[in-house]
């Protein structure tokens, strides 16, 4: 039964969310009535309260099992504190690899930082939602706070026009989502995800399919999937190098929430409905986002075409359409988002103002010039590839084993042999790194120790992690039974 009162254990496993709201207005405050230097402060006040989140998290808000609050609009189960956990790890690491970079260009100002807590505050809301009312407050949320991110650099005209771009097709993408969504409400009457489940399983309605077409569409829009990813590589590519970082990794896990409480839960008992739609999907993103990635010449961008490839990985675990599928999707995402950040964190060390190094003759030779860098590029680029032992290999192996269980042997071959294509253009970037001559008037990487150490230890936990992964296969495996 849905609580009706306000108790300290009614509200508790919400700690993460409620503390996060308090910490914008903070932060917000903080920079609006500070001096200039103690504005300089923000940032470390920033990462302090995404340390109390996770602490709190950590503390107050784990639950056992299966818990719902506020009426129902709220969920708290253990998937959901992974998620939330995962989300916090990241969007700090994000923040340290970025504020060299916004220090050197004077965009580290607080409206960024009020911004990058307003999103992962949508992330929460999203792990969480057991109401399609809260799912689209979520994804409002982060989704409005990504695009002032996109734009926040005023001086930068082509991150205005790729902001631009990103506002309106996901403008249309929240549309299709909100319009989805009331027609589901028109055929079950309910927008609480536990009562759609129930009330789809006996209803199979014209209007049940259409409203769910407009949300897969919706959902295929905010995780970048064929043919509706023409903004991502646009915005990864127009948007600062800081901002490309955090839309390629905090917000996947926010979007895998989306698809995994809409459509495996609220909508589950349309299951073969949806899974048909998204195999579609898969395929042509799998295809399209290995073959276009191959002529990039400018690294954001080839890695935006690497991203949508991973999402038709992600949606094929999807397409599985059992919680072995499920939990490869997971599995896939959290490392996907692990390489990402390291890769972008090597971006971010080797770019000084004036020189973005975001293109792929900026790394020819960067072994004599940075051994360390080089080398994790190395690590992050044959884990993107899937090649053993390192982590990626297994993120791949899961979801081709899981399509192969439920007899999707067509998806099967698709997918290895995208998998073979793909690794040409991450092994180019290892080829220019170690075998051709580094470029004249390419700067040496600042020293920076702590970001450094950070970057190697990310390269470092996608080689241990592909050595054992059996760790984290087995929790996502918990999470989804």
């Amino acid at each position: 039964m849905p609580e009706t009162t306000m108790t300290w254990a009614s509200v508790a496993p919400a700690i993460g969310e409620i503390f996060l709201t308090f910490a914008i207005c903070a932060v917000l405050l903080i920079d609006v009535f500070s001096s200039e230097r103690r504005r300089a402060m923000t940032p470390t006040i920033t990462l302090g309260a995404l340390v109390i989140t996770a602490a709190l998290l950590v503390t107050v808000g784990p639950v056992g099992g299966r818990v719902v609050l506020f009426d129902g609009l709220y969920l708290a189960d253990p998937l959901a504190f992974v998620l939330k956990l995962a989300a916090l790890l990241f969007v700090a690491v994000t923040l340290l690899y970025s504020r060299s970079y916004m220090s050197q260009r004077g965009t580290a100002r607080g409206e960024y930082f009020v911004l990058t807590l307003t999103a992962l505050l949508g992330i929460f809301v999203l792990a969480s939602a057991n109401n399609m009312l809260l799912v689209y407050i979520g994804v409002e949320l982060l989704a409005l706070s990504v695009y002032a991110m996109v734009a926040f650099d005023r001086d930068n005209g082509i991150a205005a026009e790729a902001a631009m771009k990103y506002f309106v097709l996901g403008a249309i993408a929240s549309g299709m989502l909100v319009y989805g969504m009331s027609i589901i409400y028109g055929v079950t009457g309910t927008l609480s995800l536990d009562e759609l489940a129930v009330r789809l399983g006996t209803t199979h309605s014209l209007g049940a399919v259409l409203g769910l077409t407009f949300i897969v569409v919706a959902i295929a829009f905010k995780l970048g999937a064929v043919p509706f990813h023409m903004w991502l590589p646009d915005v990864y590519e127009g948007a600062p190098t800081n901002v490309t970082l955090f839309i390629a990794t905090a917000p996947k896990i926010a979007y895998f929430a989306l698809a995994l409480r809409l459509l495996t839960h609220g909508l589950g008992g349309t299951v073969h409905e949806w899974s048909q739609m998204l195999g579609v999907l898969a395929v042509l993103t799998v295809i399209l986002g290995n073959v276009v990635a191959i002529a990039q010449t400018n690294l954001k961008r080839m890695l935006a075409y690497s991203a949508i490839n991973n999402v038709g990985f992600i949606l094929l675990g999807f397409v599985a359409g059992t919680p072995e599928g499920y939990a490869a999707a997971l599995f896939y995402t959290l490392v996907y988002v692990l390489v990402t950040l390291g890769t972008f964190g090597v971006i971010l060390l080797l770019t000084q103002k004036g020189f973005e190094a975001d293109r792929l003759d900026d790394y020819k030779g960067l072994y004599s010039r940075d051994p360390l860098l080089a080398l994790v590029m190395l690590a992050l680029m044959f884990s993107t590839a899937g090649v053993p032992p390192f982590v990626g290999f297994w993120g791949k192996l899961s979801i081709l084993q899981q399509l192969w269980a439920t007899g999707h042997t067509s998806l099967v071959i698709i997918g290895a042999v995208v998998s073979v294509i793909g690794a040409f253009y991450y092994l180019r970037i290892v080829k220019l790194m170690y075998f051709d001559p580094p470029g004249a008037g390419r700067p040496l990487p600042e020293w920076q120790p702590g970001v450094r150490l950070t970057v190697a230890v990310n390269g470092l936990a996608a080689f241990v992690l592909g050595l054992l992964p059996g760790a984290l296969l087995g929790l996502c495996s918990r999470l989804l039974h």
